[in-house]
């Protein structure tokens, strides 16, 4: 989501009056008196209300805040154009109608803000008080919660890719049955004309409009391929993307089961579960949670518990809080040996989840360090459909063990192995009881810094999945190779 903004007419001089424009605007500065009074019942990590008004000076470089003890004021370049009495603490009402005030301030003066619809700013305006309270904060308006629902959807033309140096767009990868799928946009492809307009010209918001949103829309684009140039025109579309994806790889009589997590929601567990319960005589699962992300605490619990049980999968707390414990009910669905793939890009309750793993001898984890960005998002729903989401609570592994800033760490480094040569002289030595491990993540006193350095991340996806697809393989089909790794 990107930045954001909002409005209302304000004429004061020593006393304030408020001149509201419509409707909109009186629903607008309600709406904000909930937002700051729904934060005011949850920890602002420090913050105050007054910090978090002032940063909605982000919307434009032409403006700065200040919020002192008595005043609120508004500097546009070298001129205060807004002093506002500073309300008591509790009296949102008033809050919210100066947040509409300043920022209508900021619209009259600003031709970019003017520009935008009352939609487009207001978003932009929640989202940027909430990342002045946390950087990770976010404000979620009804669509982007109706369209996020069950399985992630996107309204998008399925392309992602990044700028060359000539400031045109190069397409890094197509979303298979995606609008630019079905008319042939392929890798690669250099997209140099949208809608007739240069691309080099067009900013990198109106890019993004172009190729995704919260609603359908055309565009035409000019593409420059390895077999001749062309036009092609998509419609935005919606794009179901599971949270997890299922491979079964038949070996021998039975097989492994891949299973990949992009989400760690209770969908992605419900799919996990029933690939589980179908293919329940595999010789092992490869569980990938190295792009995985999530903050939903039960979910990851859940999804844990199919695994191992009844076991402690993590320990959730908030500042100056206890920590709370969350344990799977129930037994687990699959006693097949597991190996856990991580990375960098394995972040939220992933990170947990991969810690329980580790921590009750129920698999072997493989690959680089993870995030170490272990939070648990605190989820406050609006009266208008929105919400708002801080990232405010901190995650610790099931036996105490902080994740949050350090992460977990692998057992086998992935980025050290780079030949077959080099795997193959790491099993031998493994089944010799000759391999040196080093386990990083029994101490509490270890460099993180120095772990990373030693297990950097690997530059190129396709080696990694190679690597990580071999190794994994020749861990879960070698029980002598497993059962060493596990004693470790």
């Amino acid at each position: 989501m990107r930045i954001l903004n909002i409005i209302c007419s304000v004429l004061f001089a020593l006393t304030v009056n408020y001149a509201w424009a419509g409707n909109s605007i009186e629903n607008t500065a309600g709406t904000f008196a909930e937002v700051y009074e729904k934060l005011n019942s949850v920890q602002w990590g420090g913050k105050n209300i007054g910090v978090v008004i002032e940063s909605l000076e982000n919307l434009s470089p032409n403006a700065h805040l200040a919020a002192t003890d008595e005043r609120i004021i508004l500097v546009w370049k070298d001129s205060i154009v807004g002093n506002f009495q500073k309300p008591v603490v509790g009296d949102w009402a008033t809050y919210g109608k100066i947040t509409t005030a300043l920022i209508e301030k900021m619209r009259e003066r600003d031709d970019y803000l003017a520009s935008l619809s009352d939609e487009e700013i207001y978003e932009r305006a929640f989202a940027a008080l909430m990342q002045g309270i946390d950087e990770s904060g976010k404000y979620i308006s009804k669509q982007t919660l109706l369209n996020s629902s069950g399985n992630r959807i996107l309204t998008s033309t399925g392309i992602s890719g990044w700028r060359d140096t000539g400031g045109e767009f190069r397409v890094g990868a197509v979303v298979k049955g995606s609008p630019a799928d079905m008319v042939g946009v392929s890798v690669h492809d250099l997209i140099d004309k949208v809608n007739g307009r240069d691309v080099s010209e067009m900013s990198d918001a109106e890019l993004d409009a172009v190729f995704q949103g919260l609603n359908s829309g055309t565009a035409k684009l000019h593409l420059l391929t390895p077999t001749g140039n062309r036009n092609v025109v998509l419609r935005r579309a919606t794009i179901v993307l599971a949270d997890a994806d299922i491979i079964y790889r038949p070996i021998d009589k039975s097989g492994l089961l891949e299973i990949v997590v992009h989400e760690m929601t209770d969908n992605a567990a419900n799919i996990v579960n029933e690939a589980l319960s179908k293919y329940n005589d595999v010789d092992g699962v490869i569980l990938d949670l190295r792009s995985a992300k999530g903050t939903d605490a039960r979910a990851a619990t859940k999804m844990a518990g199919l695994f191992m049980g009844a076991k402690p999968v993590m320990r959730v707390t908030q500042t100056a809080g206890e920590d709370m414990e969350f344990v799977p009910g129930g037994t687990a669905v699959t006693n097949a040996n597991v190996v856990v793939l991580v990375s960098n890009t394995t972040s939220g309750t992933p990170e947990a989840v991969a810690s329980a793993f580790y921590e009750n001898g129920r698999g072997v984890l493989v690959g680089t360090p993870t995030a170490g960005n272990a939070r648990i998002a605190t989820h406050i729903d609006l009266s208008n459909g929105a919400a708002l989401e801080l990232l405010n609570k901190s995650i610790k592994s099931g036996s105490g063990q902080v994740l949050d800033g350090r992460g977990i760490f692998p057992i086998v480094c992935l980025s050290n192995i780079r030949s077959n040569k080099q795997q193959n002289a790491f099993f031998v030595n493994v089944i010799n009881n000759d391999f040196k491990i080093q386990d990083f993540n029994k101490s509490d006193k270890v460099n993180v810094d120095a772990v990373r350095r030693g297990c950097p991340v690997i530059a190129s996806g396709d080696d990694e999945d190679m690597m990580s697809a071999a190794v994994a393989t020749k861990i879960l089909t070698d029980k002598t190779v497993y059962h060493r790794l596990i004693a470790e």
